[in-house]
């Protein structure tokens, strides 16, 4: 059944996309602020358990109510909750509008809409740099908004999906390395990262098999270490690689300059280069597909 439901989803999201008011992720993230705001304040308590304790509050309870939620309404309830999960032709949306602005030469549009993708500062980015961000951007999120969705769907149904989803939301929104996160937020970020790893070496190496498999392969092995994140320099090496590009460089967080480092192989990214960034994770998708048909047919 969780093989017919992840299809589902899947077709569901190409044909209607993200919903364009009242996603409940963003009634989540209204409440993670306001439970932030809170709880992230120096006491007797230490942040870090101010963090764990936040996390719990925030998840726990939406699990629960997935997975009761699942028992009453069966299948279809666990096909939307799905849907509303994965975003991949939203993610193919928001790279392509940067596109289109950087066609028509408009560079403030085309910083305020790739800002709207990465949490990186934008507002003095030139052309180069900002092509580069949309496609790590692309990439990265195919691995949190569509695979890692979809693997913890396969693995624990509706409150795996729900835990995965509201952790990397809750991550994406605390998990800075600032002043104001850096304790509060460590705990998030650590299971984001144990959550995140197993899919993200899964999506590297569909991505190695939709695009350029040996470069792909090679920059992965040689050079996913050198960027910060352990799930995220796996997935955005691979994908550069697979798309024979060179990505990274210095960029901006928070209004401090850091020295990331150039990875992937083959040519610096041109505009052009984000429509194949967008085609790779939906090639990349279609190999998900087929893999999760081969495997509820086997196991059948």
């Amino acid at each position: 059944m969780s093989t017919i439901l992840s299809v589902f989803a899947l077709l569901l999201d190409q044909l209607l996309g993200e919903p364009r008011r009242y996603h409940p992720l963003a009634g989540f993230g209204c409440l993670a602020q306001f439970t932030e705001q809170q709880l992230n304040r120096s006491g007797a308590v230490p942040l870090r358990l101010m963090g764990l304790l936040s996390v719990v509050l925030l998840v726990a309870p939406m699990a629960v109510a997935a997975q009761i939620l699942s028992d009453w309404f069966g299948p279809l309830f666990d096909g939307i909750l799905l849907y509303l999960a994965v975003g991949a032709k939203s993610l193919a949306q928001h790279a392509l509008r940067v596109v289109e602005a950087l066609q028509r030469n408009d560079l403030p549009v085309a910083r305020q809409r790739v800002g709207m993708m990465v949490s990186r500062d934008t507002e003095n980015m030139e052309r180069p740099a900002i092509v580069s961000a949309t496609i790590e951007s692309v990439l990265e999120n195919g691995a949190d908004a569509i695979f890692g969705a979809l693997f913890w769907f396969l693995l624990a149904g509706a409150p795996g999906v729900v835990i995965y989803r509201l952790v990397n939301t809750l991550d994406a929104m605390w998990g800075y390395r600032t002043e104001r996160f850096r304790e509060f937020g460590w705990f998030v970020a650590r299971l984001d990262d144990l959550l995140n790893w197993f899919p993200a070496r899964l999506t590297a190496l569909v991505y190695a098999l939709a695009g350029k498999f040996r470069a792909s392969i090679r920059c992965w092995s040689r050079q996913a270490d050198r960027l910060d994140s352990p799930n995220g320099g796996v997935v955005m090496t691979a994908g550069a690689g697979a798309l024979g590009l060179i990505l990274g460089g210095p960029c901006s967080y928070h209004g401090e300059t850091r020295d990331k480092p150039f990875f992937g192989a083959g040519f610096s990214p041109v505009c052009g280069d984000i429509y194949r960034a967008v085609d790779l994770v939906q090639k990349s998708v279609l190999y998900w597909v087929i893999a999760i048909l081969i495997g509820g047919w086997l196991f059948a």
